[in-house]
């Protein structure tokens, strides 16, 4: 022990004068990766606006901060959902998969059940003196008429919602109206989706501060006025803050082709993982923002409800005059025709009620039917690079500078720390 007293005690005024120069590379290469950290969890938080609003009207008069991505959620899910219906998604081909017949047979046991219920209610409520006076048997072949072209009416009007698709479901209003109740559905695509090239980005701060480091420590070395050699380092720190993203960036992104230089390939880090990337787009849509549930809501009561519910009426119309068959005449002049309109428009109303809970029954075929996942993920996957990275680069290539301003305005605040460190 007293040996290493002894050599440490022979050699710390020798290597003393040197540490502060060591320290200098060593320091920017954690400045570099922290402002990288820092500026990629400013990209993606906070989700909501965090700070002081002094006006509501005027965005300049805000105190504070929200993710960049958050904050532009509402703009690149406009933008995605026209890329995803160019490059990605035939609307007419997706659902053209759903065969009618295995949706009626789906929602089959519900339907029955529903039919059964509103068919007697029905009667009861509008004609109560005919209903009570008829048999038992009469009765039960009225309703089980019902009941057998209820799901018929299911069918054809999963047909005509089949072949009307592009009318009745609006992908952007859908994607939309999700993005603006839930702004960190865009941070999981993007986070997700870049996981390793955000990684890249944290690390390449600490290899290239490291480099720029060197740099700073040899200009601090040839400066004898520490006075003026400490403003090296806030100004260094600016530089690697800004270069470090910048090129991380640039990496990420570029080429969009390989370019090989004898045995080493370069290319964009994104396009090389195009398969990885494009497997979890098709996740993230598929679980996040095309889910069954949002897709019938917005067929059932989006844009074209209106003809949704004349598309009912018109199937249960349908059924009703059948179920009555050649009885309709007599009913009608037997309890007047407004009674028989009633009759018809409480049971359309039920269905129309009822259609919303007892259309869950197809979600499990409709997914497998559909299978966005992998509709997606292929049609990505295939897609020449400008193309691919049309999805991924729009959010960066608007705001990027935001992202490096920031790295160098961190990095610049970490040089005085550290300039202030060293000289007092």
């Amino acid at each position: 022990m007293e040996e290493i007293k002894a050599i440490i005690s022979e050699w710390y005024p020798i290597i003393e004068p040197w540490l502060i120069y060591l320290v200098i590379p060593i320091t920017a290469a954690i400045v570099g990766w922290w402002t990288n950290k820092l500026a990629i969890q400013m990209t993606f938080y906070p989700v909501e606006f965090k700070g002081w609003v002094f006006s509501e009207k005027k965005a300049w008069m805000r105190l504070g901060w929200q993710g960049i991505i958050p904050l532009k959620a509402t703009k690149m899910a406009s933008m995605s959902s026209d890329m995803i219906l160019e490059h990605l998604i035939d609307i007419k081909e997706v659902f053209g998969k759903l065969n009618p017949d295995r949706v009626a047979e789906e929602m089959e046991t519900n339907v029955r059940t529903l039919a059964r219920g509103t068919m007697e209610r029905a009667m009861k409520e509008n004609v109560p003196l005919l209903w009570a006076t008829l048999p038992k048997n009469r009765k039960e072949k009225i309703i089980e008429t019902a009941i057998d072209e209820f799901p018929n009416a299911v069918e054809s009007i999963m047909e005509n919602i089949r072949e009307d698709i592009l009318d009745l479901w609006d992908v952007k209003e859908m994607v939309l109206e999700e993005i603006n109740a839930d702004r960190g559905i865009m941070n999981e695509l993007f986070l997700r989706c870049g996981e390793e090239e955000f990684k890249f980005i944290e690390k390449s701060g600490f290899y290239f501060g490291f480099l720029f480091g060197i740099v700073q420590m040899v200009i601090w070395y040839f400066i004898e006025d520490y006075s003026w050699a400490w403003m090296s380092l806030p100004i260094g720190g600016l530089i690697i803050g800004y270069l470090t993203n910048f090129i991380a960036l640039k990496m990420i992104f570029e080429p969009e082709k390989p370019i090989k230089f004898g045995p080493i390939i370069f290319q964009g880090l994104l396009m090389k993982r195009q398969k990885e990337v494009s497997r979890e787009f098709g996740k993230v849509l598929s679980n996040r923002l095309f889910t069954m549930r949002n897709i019938f809501d917005n067929i059932i009561y989006g844009k074209a409800t209106d003809q949704i519910v004349d598309l009912v009426e018109s199937h249960v119309n349908n059924v009703i005059d059948k179920t009555a068959g050649l009885n309709r005449a007599i009913i009608q002049i037997a309890t007047g025709t407004k009674t028989y309109h009633n009759i018809k428009q409480m049971v359309v109303d039920s269905f129309r009620q009822e259609l919303p809970q007892s259309i869950t029954e197809v979600f499990a075929y409709a997914e497998n039917a559909l299978d966005i996942e992998h509709t997606v993920a292929e049609k990505m996957y295939e897609l020449p690079a400008d193309e691919f990275l049309g999805f991924m680069r729009p959010v960066f290539k608007e705001d990027e500078w935001k992202l490096i301003l920031i790295g160098a305005l961190l990095g610049m605040g970490a040089g005085f720390i550290q300039g202030a460190i060293l000289v007092y």
